[in-house]
């Protein structure tokens, strides 16, 4: 049920975005939402709590989000007020920026590495695999010195890994066989 609550609302909102040629910025509104909800949960506890009122929870969203998101966003969070769907405003955000990433022929993925990439490593990387792909790639950079080197790189469900902990744990493995 809360799958085809999300998605009927982020079809909603994303038919609006294409009609009115703001994906990108919608796509970006609803980052910037979800972000300020992560890093303050007791407003998202407010966004979402029966005991103040809609009219009240209305006023809130529009002093915290005023002249930061469009008119649009504004009325899209409203009607999420409305309708009792602001506990399911994650996973709208999740199928919206699915949708909006397919439409525009994105994928996005992860590059793990032991220290940050450069920004023109990162971009190298991006091109060499959206050469790969046919697609736009959009990569996020994460840090994680257990790697030991190299890279790992997730996109949707493919790996690539090139990591030195790999390599390590398959070499590793060939020399327990061959003492057995």
């Amino acid at each position: 049920m809360a799958e085809l609550i999300e998605r009927t609302y982020a079809e909603a909102l994303f038919e609006v975005a294409v009609e009115g040629n703001h994906l990108e910025k919608y796509k970006e509104e609803m980052a910037f939402v979800l972000d300020i909800f992560k890093s303050y949960p007791d407003f998202y506890r407010l966004y979402n709590t029966p005991q103040i009122s809609k009219d009240e929870k209305k006023n809130i969203i529009e002093e915290a989000f005023k002249e930061k998101i469009s008119i649009e966003m504004m009325n899209f969070l409203k009607i999420l007020l409305d309708k009792r769907r602001t506990s399911h405003i994650e996973g709208i955000g999740k199928v919206f920026k699915k949708l909006a990433n397919d439409y525009s022929n994105i994928i996005e993925g992860t590059v793990t590495t032991v220290v940050p990439l450069k920004g023109e490593e990162k971009t190298y990387l991006e091109k060499k695999l959206s050469s790969m792909t046919g697609k736009l790639i959009k990569l996020e950079n994460i840090v994680d010195p257990s790697i030991k080197g190299g890279v790992l790189v997730k996109i949707g469900d493919k790996v690539i890994d090139g990591t030195i902990q790999r390599r390590l744990n398959a070499m590793q493995k060939d020399l327990a066989q061959i003492l057995v």
